[in-house]
C-alpha cells in the first residue's frame, strides 16, 4: 500500500504547491496500483544502490503503472543510457516479456552492456536495437512494440545539426502495433515561462511535446503529476543540470539545488489509433 499511499497523498500537495507558485498543472489521468510483479522488480536485490535513492524523484512503481507496462509486452526503452530503467524493465519482463534497450551508437550502449556483462542472469536477455535510424538492420521492427518508454530524452534530439526530434516520434510510431502506448518523462518547462530556451535550458513545454507526438500520428490519452516538482523554478544559470543529480555548478548553492530536489517533469501517455 506504501506506493498506492504515497499517490494519494504527494498529488493534492503537489498541487496545492504549484497553485501557490503559479505553475500551471493539466488535469491529470488517476494512476493505477502497481502490481506485485512490478513492485517487486522496483525492490529488486539486483539494482545497484544509487538508482534505489532516486526513487523518491523518478518514482518508478508509479510511472510504469501509469504506462501501464505489463510483464508480457514487448517494450522498447529510448537511449537508456547507464540503464537506471533497464535495472527494472529487464527482470520485470524477463520471463515473459521482451526488452529493447536502443540506442544511437556503441558507445551510447556502454552502460547496459556493464550490467549485461556483471549479471548476466538478470540482464541476458537484453535485446539492442538502434534508434534513430529508418533503416539500420538492427531497428525494432515495424509495428512489433507493445510500449515505448522514453525519459528525460526529448530536448536533446534538438541538439546538433539538424533537429531530430520529429523524426524520433515517427520512428517511435512506427515501432508501436496499433493500439500501442508511447510514454513519455520530460523536464517540464511551463508554458508561461519567459527567458529561458527550450530544449536548450533542457527543459520542454507541454505543447511542444504534444505537438510533436500528434503530428507522428499519436492521440493524448492521459498525463500524471507523479514526476512533477512545484519547488523547481526552471531558471538555472546551467538549466536543469543545475540541479541534482548533475549538480552543473559542482559545489555553489549546491544545498539550495538538494533542497529542491530533481526537475519538475511531466508524464504524458500516447496512444497509436487502432486505425
Amino acid at each position: 500500500m506504501r506506493y498506492l499511499s504515497a499517490l494519494r497523498v504527494a498529488a493534492p500537495v503537489a498541487l496545492a504547491a504549484a497553485a501557490a507558485s503559479g505553475l500551471v498543472i493539466a488535469a491529470t489521468t488517476p494512476a493505477p496500483k502497481p502490481g506485485a510483479a512490478l513492485i517487486a522488480a522496483v525492490k529488486a536485490p539486483s539494482r545497484t544502490p544509487a538508482n534505489l535513492a532516486r526513487d523518491a524523484y523518478r518514482h518508478p512503481a508509479e510511472t510504469l503503472a501509469f504506462f501501464g507496462v505489463k510483464p508480457t509486452d514487448t517494450v522498447v526503452e529510448i537511449w537508456p543510457a547507464g540503464g537506471w530503467y533497464t535495472e527494472i524493465l529487464a527482470p520485470y519482463l524477463h520471463a515473459k516479456g521482451t526488452y529493447y534497450a536502443a540506442a544511437p551508437s556503441e558507445r551510447a550502449r556502454a552502460g547496459v552492456n556493464k550490467l549485461v556483462a556483471a549479471k548476466p542472469d538478470v540482464y541476458g536477455k537484453v535485446k539492442w536495437a538502434t534508434f534513430p535510424s529508418a533503416d539500420a538492420p538492427d531497428r525494432v521492427p515495424a509495428g512489433t512494440a507493445d510500449v515505448v518508454l522514453t525519459f528525460r530524452n526529448v530536448h536533446n534530439w534538438s541538439f546538433g545539426a539538424t533537429d531530430q526530434t520529429q523524426a524520433a516520434f515517427d520512428q517511435m510510431f512506427a515501432m508501436l502495433k496499433p493500439g500501442g502506448t508511447l510514454g513519455v518523462v520530460e523536464h517540464h518547462l511551463p508554458e508561461n515561462a519567459t527567458g529561458i530556451t527550450e530544449a536548450k535550458s533542457g527543459y520542454m513545454k507541454r505543447s511542444s511535446v504534444i505537438a510533436h507526438a500528434e503530428k507522428a500520428g499519436f492521440k493524448l490519452a492521459g498525463e500524471s503529476n507523479v514526476n512533477a516538482n512545484p519547488k523547481d523554478t526552471h531558471d538555472y544559470p546551467k538549466g536543469v543540470w543545475t540541479l541534482p543529480p548533475n549538480y552543473a555548478e559542482g559545489d555553489k548553492d549546491r544545498a539550495k539545488y538538494a533542497a529542491i530536489g530533481e526537475s519538475d517533469r511531466m508524464t504524458l501517455k500516447f496512444v497509436k489509433p487502432k486505425k
